[in-house]
């Protein structure tokens, strides 16, 4: 019997095996052909999730702000941050953090939770991690929904035209985000450790994304930051700017940071007449369109990576399960 750890034999060299561009072509395939499927199965999975629990689908409001509530306590309390409508500067980057983390955790059990299904019936399986990942936006919506009743309901100051700008920053999150689903889904029936190792990583990419903070160097925490990284440079030998560069202009800050533009809008600073430095918030604007653009066509490559991986290892996961 094969070790789970085992190298694939669909890694191994073969001269009958179809190219990128067929496998490629087989999965849109596989998933157009099958998206009535999709849909059940979408459809089936909320509903499951709303019937494990007491509240049922309260749930799905009652999380986001229960979290909210969380942090605004330590922060603004114990930590004593003065960041100006703190509530909403949370909540902005916090609910699509929560929708891509979801979304790359649930990738872990996408294929290895579905063993019973796949050993029974014949079908494409990467419609698994698209399942999955679909699954994810219908809390990501309750999530905005939460969102955008504390918007109105408290902070109608910050509601704009620019928010119409959040579908289209969704967009991007769900297209960036699907190729890595498809490469986790695949490697963790090889490999079950992967799920462990992606769940320390998604609490060290909380810590270190702008949710909590603000790369804004008149926060603080923004300038810290860099002079941080600054020293780090020059200890590792690296370019100055390196880490932070790495840092600030990775995918996630910059979704992140997109979302909080155009809900919360940016920080600035005024002194007072006693020389403290006040922390206020300042309109909404539009996000940085070429960088969004740069993040989706990432997305796309990751996409074509993801499928070609899914669709080669595809043909072991009934043995190994």
């Amino acid at each position: 019997m094969r070790a789970v750890n085992e190298a694939p034999a669909a890694f191994r060299s073969s001269n009958d095996r179809p190219g990128p561009i067929a496998l490629i072509r087989n999965a849109i395939t596989d998933v157009w052909s099958r998206r009535r499927l999709i849909v059940y199965m979408v459809r089936a999975d909320a509903k499951k999730r709303g019937a494990n629990t007491v509240l049922g689908n309260v749930w799905w409001v009652l999380d986001p702000l229960i979290t909210m509530l969380i942090y605004v306590l330590v922060m603004t309390i114990i930590f004593q941050r003065a960041t100006p409508d703190f509530p909403l500067f949370l909540l902005s980057a916090m609910v699509p953090f929560k929708w891509f983390t979801a979304t790359i955790g649930s990738s872990t059990n996408a294929v290895t939770g579905k063993q019973a299904l796949i050993k029974q019936i014949m079908f494409p399986k990467i419609i698994l991690p698209v399942t999955s990942s679909i699954s994810q936006v219908v809390s990501f919506l309750f999530g905005m929904f939460v969102l955008f009743m504390v918007l109105l309901v408290a902070y109608t100051s910050h509601l704009t035209v620019q928010v119409a700008w959040v579908p289209l920053i969704a967009v991007v999150q769900f297209v960036f985000v699907l190729g890595f689903t498809f490469i986790v889904s695949a490697v963790t029936v090889f490999y079950r450790d992967v799920g462990i190792v992606i769940g320390h990583f998604m609490r060290l990419l909380f810590w270190i994304s702008p949710i909590l903070w603000s790369f804004a160097a008149v926060a603080g925490r923004g300038q810290a930051l860099e002079e941080a990284m600054t020293a780090a440079d020059r200890t590792l030998g690296l370019p100055t700017g390196t880490l932070f560069n790495i840092l600030h202009y990775n995918p996630v800050a910059q979704l992140l940071e997109s979302y909080r533009k155009v809900i919360y809008g940016n920080l600035g600073a005024t002194i007072q007449d006693d020389g403290r430095r006040e922390l206020i918030w300042t309109t909404a604007t539009a996000p940085d369109l070429p960088m969004l653009a740069a993040i989706f066509v990432s997305g796309v490559v990751f996409i074509l990576i993801g499928t070609i991986i899914f669709k080669r290892l595809e043909p072991a996961f009934a043995k190994l399960l």
